[in-house]
């Protein structure tokens, strides 16, 4: 058995090439998943839910889909705001190339599949969407939305899907408390067993609370 995680940078198992079929953005697409990526078979119940119960992105500027996987949800903003820049960004080199693989096959341009390291430090995003990976640990997840969240532009939202069981209800609570003054912190959906968390960058002066979907 491989003792490879989705999370590892360069999957030692056997690629495994294999097509699915997905509805992405409202339309039906066939795409191209593997072996060492996180859920190869099939767009995942958190991504799922988290695609249903968010706004569509904004039309342009920079949108970050963290932990981009093979890449349901940095494929779903690509389609749904073309001219806007999509980072998919994960550790994973094949999880990279599968984005990179599925941009192409549906003429999605303006999807950048990237390591962490190689966003440049000036980019700022209009969103941040993300099924975070939760078994990395505590200190690795937090240390991850510490890097990235504060990167969010002014009067612009971050949206993270975590299982209930998994300790979403203390990530909601860790988050309100280490991005203070200038966020807050809320949850919108709850389904099939997951939580949906909106962290808002407020501007200066602070903006009210755009409605909840």
């Amino acid at each position: 058995m491989s003792g490879d995680h989705y999370f590892s940078a360069s999957p030692a198992s056997a690629e495994n090439l294999r097509r699915i079929r997905a509805t992405l953005a409202g339309a039906e697409v066939e795409l191209t998943t593997a072996g060492g990526v996180f859920s190869p078979d099939h767009v995942d119940s958190g991504t799922a839910v988290l695609l249903a119960n968010t706004p569509p992105p904004p039309p342009g500027g920079h949108l970050l889909d963290l932990g981009s996987g093979w890449g349901p949800i940095a494929l779903s903003l690509a389609m749904q705001a073309p001219h806007a820049t999509v980072w998919a960004v994960d550790v994973n080199d094949r999880a990279l190339d599968l984005v990179r693989r599925n941009a192409h096959d549906l003429g999605l341009v303006s999807v950048n599949a990237v390591r962490p390291d190689d966003v440049p430090e000036d980019v700022t995003f209009r969103t941040i969407r993300s099924n975070p990976p939760i078994r990395v640990g505590k200190n690795e997840l937090h240390g991850l939305l510490e890097r990235w969240i504060p990167r969010l532009d002014e009067r612009s939202d971050a949206w993270l899907v975590v299982q209930r069981n998994l300790g979403s209800d203390s990530l909601q609570r860790w988050l309100a408390a280490s991005f203070t003054p200038g966020f807050s912190v809320h949850r919108t959906a709850t389904a099939r067993g997951f939580r949906v968390i909106k962290v808002r960058r407020h501007g200066s002066p602070p903006t009210s609370e755009i409605d909840v979907i």
